[in-house]
């Protein structure tokens, strides 16, 4: 008959499990970090299409200048020569020009505004005079510069052009007389697509790690309840109480319309894009348009790479606030050069001396015999050479 089994443990004590926190007297660590909540499928297809819009608009922007300048030149240099076949949109008055290019300030603006000024009153954590002061000046400067040099192609054209009737000396009474004037009429359209792309891709920088601000929060949030001092800071370690609770209310709150911006900003960068091919292929003169586009890239180089890029000027660059949540890429260190393995350098006399399979050659000159006794760091004795 089968008897029952007796305890392993007889003292009643069960080794095979653990006690609670209670039992062995241990409280619950503090360092414990908190886990993410599940990702929605809402939330996964969301990522997927910003992570999209962010390949298609970050493009390197170095080699997007580059491409810029070359297919202005090259493009346009050919279209002067062989006319390209006629399309769509070679007409000036096809829906994209009408109603998007000949106003592209305009919706440049009404994505760029909002998206600057939410992002920025968020990273400054809800310090409204501190986002005007430092970030919305940006667009300010950017609409200076725009209407300075639109202003400027029209009066480099009306001073140095010429109607086809001589009766009529300035452009207004030429064009409404039904003549044509003659000029040299700087590109405003390439002007405009490539200084408002380029600054649609720099003012959409903030959406960069945006997302880690979310965990930032929730690990900043823990350290703050618990008192946890040994936990590993945080940027937003140094902010006070009201202003985390003031970024983590308008962070939750706005970033489904930061989101929805940036994609809105993408599209319309690669619209003007696509409006820049129509361009170089059917408008202008190839130097009108090399002009227009030489003068875009300066001011942007101008403003967002040396103006704002100096710490000590306003405005701020894109995406600094009262905390830093964006890494910078670590830039690889060069590959050292290596020295020719067959030659070892004499330390005395600066000469080299030949090695064979990593071996120094000796001659039977007291001079090799030095060398290689300082090389090898060895003290052999004193006698007669092998060789």
């Amino acid at each position: 008959m089968v008897s029952k089994r007796r305890p392993l443990h007889p003292s009643g004590q069960n080794m095979n499990f653990r006690g609670s926190a209670a039992a062995d007297g241990r409280a619950e660590s503090k360092g414990t970090r908190p886990t993410t909540a599940p990702t929605s499928v809402w939330e996964v297809l969301t990522m997927m299409v910003l992570y999209v819009c962010k390949k298609a608009i970050f493009y390197d922007i170095n080699l997007k200048v580059a491409i810029y300048l070359g297919s202005l030149f090259l493009v346009s240099l050919i279209g002067d020569f062989i006319p390209y076949p006629r399309t769509y949109f070679s007409r000036s008055d096809n829906l994209f020009n009408q109603y998007f290019v000949k106003i592209g300030w305009f919706w440049t603006l009404i994505l760029t505004i909002p998206y600057t000024f939410i992002t920025s009153y968020i990273l400054c954590c809800g310090d409204a005079k501190r986002m005007v002061k430092h970030h919305i000046v940006r667009i300010a400067i950017a609409t200076g510069v725009w209407y300075m040099w639109t202003s400027m192609f029209n009066i480099i054209e009306s001073s140095l052009g010429r109607c086809t009737d001589r009766r009529f000396d300035t452009k207004p009474t030429c064009l409404k007389a039904g003549h044509l004037w003659n000029g040299f009429d700087i590109s405003g359209h390439a002007f405009i697509l490539i200084y408002s792309s380029l600054m649609l891709i720099e003012e959409a920088r903030p959406i960069v790690c945006w997302e880690a601000i979310k965990e930032h929060l929730r690990n900043e949030e823990h350290n703050r309840t618990t008192m946890d001092s040994a936990a590993a800071r945080n940027p937003l370690t140094n902010l006070k109480d009201d202003e985390i609770a003031r970024l983590s209310y308008l962070y939750t709150r706005y970033t489904p319309i930061v989101r929805l911006l940036f994609v809105a900003m993408t599209v319309l960068q690669l619209l003007w894009d696509v409006m820049l091919v129509s361009t170089m292929l059917y408008f202008h003169k190839m130097i009108e348009k090399v002009v227009g586009g030489i003068i875009a890239i300066l001011m942007w180089f101008f403003t967002y790479r040396f103006w704002y890029a100096m710490p000590t000027i306003l405005p701020d660059p894109v995406g600094k606030g009262l905390f830093a949540y964006q890494k910078e890429k670590a830039r690889p260190e060069p590959i050292p050069l290596r020295r020719n393995p067959s030659v070892i350098i004499n330390p005395s006399t600066g000469k080299p001396i030949p090695r064979f399979m990593g071996m120094p050659l000796y001659t039977g000159r007291p001079e090799a015999a030095n060398t290689t006794n300082i090389s090898n760091g060895l003290n052999p004795e004193p006698g007669p050479s092998r060789y």
